[in-house]
């Protein structure tokens, strides 16, 4: 490996206490998740036991309020500790962000009385989420899912099947979307399931290309039974409430691609200074110098345009095109990076010994995860020219 060390990303940050948070969170990489990165993943192992250090360095609540366990930082901030996490290890920053994703319906459209029964554990008492959109026919048309919850007295009977679920059969706890009427989008409600209720079984995880330690898998809801306490928001409000929770989960998603690609450019610089051909280092060859120079570009357009997304949200202003944006953009730059940098490192990229095939191999999944990049791109049009015409 080369002996040169990456230099830490020169953040631009609001506050003192942020500062402290990423040396906190740059701290628990380096000592916690990055040692043991590469061997995990490659057992396929999930490692719970980080997801418990960082509740407990109340890390799994960053964006919500304090009232509830969390960590009232801005979006901006809580962005930027995902990019230093998934620098780390994608499954660790990825899972993160969903479980921030899983959080947002109760925090955002839950009673204060829910709020209050339910938020303190999720967000600081060691638990884990789950988000429950996707099915195995119900993939990008999410509005035509078929997950039926029934009314029984007061309780609701949930029956059928949730796919690509990120943490399936390890979560706590399920945000589930769940039809309760009618077809299309005013149809569907929000529920929050115990991750052990009954009749709640996950399937084997899926054999993934990237990402192996972090479990996805489809989950079978056989006659699950929740009492109505547990329903969030109106019945037929859930699809909005679905849309919204995408809206953030697509930054979380850019700022794990700049990470990725970040963590790819630091092992394709330090490759580069230190290997050597025809008497001096590889880096020193026009081919390369550029090849360098516009990856670190990539990851900088990347950063400032999640960033600029952030700002918008914290400040309350629409901002679903500028995270479609940033989601395509970011996921986009950082295949194109990781890719460069198995380049960069010619045969010994391609090999296990050094962690940019990784990289490649996870950067992959962050243009499908949360709306492929097709869906961005149809996000963005409509809000430039209209919907399409019918």
């Amino acid at each position: 490996m080369p002996d040169r060390a990456p230099q830490p990303v020169d953040r631009q940050l609001p506050t003192e206490e942020a500062r402290d948070l990423i040396a906190l969170v740059r701290d628990i990489a380096a000592r916690e998740i990055a040692p043991r990165a590469a061997e995990e993943e490659e057992a396929g192992h999930f490692p719970r036991e980080v997801f418990r250090l960082l509740s407990d360095s109340g890390l799994l609540g960053l964006p919500y309020a304090s009232e509830y366990g969390g960590g009232d930082q801005p979006y901006e901030v809580y962005l930027q500790v995902l990019e230093e996490l998934a620098a780390a290890r994608l499954t660790v920053g990825l899972g993160v962000s969903v479980h921030s994703l899983a959080c947002h319906a109760l925090a955002g459209y839950g009673t204060k009385e829910q709020r209050a029964d339910h938020l303190p554990a999720m967000l600081g008492g060691g638990l884990l989420g789950a988000y429950c959109l996707s099915e195995p026919a119900s993939g990008s048309d999410a509005a035509s899912l078929r997950t039926k919850a029934v009314r029984d007295g007061d309780d609701w009977v949930i029956t059928g099947t949730k796919a690509w679920i990120t943490h399936g059969g390890v979560a706590d706890f399920c945000t589930v979307l769940a039809r309760t009427g009618g077809e299309g989008a005013r149809g569907i409600t929000a529920f929050l399931v115990p991750g052990d209720a009954p009749g709640l079984n996950a399937a084997l995880p899926e054999k993934k290309m990237g990402m192996k330690g972090s479990p996805t898998a489809q989950l079978h809801f056989d006659g699950v039974r929740i009492p109505d306490s547990r329903r969030i928001g109106d019945e037929g409000q859930g699809f909005a409430i679905a849309l919204s929770a995408l809206d953030s989960g697509r930054l979380g998603i850019a700022a794990c691609a700049v990470g990725v690609a970040q963590a790819a450019l630091d092992a394709a610089v330090g490759y580069a200074t230190d290997r050597k051909q025809f008497g001096r280092p590889i880096a020193d060859f026009q081919g390369l110098r550029f090849m360098l120079a516009d990856m670190a570009t990539r990851i900088e357009a990347g950063r400032a345009l999640y960033l600029s997304a952030a700002r918008l949200r914290d400040a309350g202003r629409p901002f679903s095109r500028q995270a479609a944006m940033a989601k395509l953009f970011c996921t986009d730059a950082a295949m194109s990076v990781t890719t460069d940098a198995v380049q960069v490192l010619g045969g010994y990229g391609y090999t296990q010994d050094f962690p940019v095939e990784r990289y490649m191999r996870e950067a992959k999944v962050l243009q499908i995860v949360e709306g492929t990049n097709q869906i961005q791109r149809m996000v963005i049009a409509r809000h430039l020219a209209g919907p399409e015409s019918r």
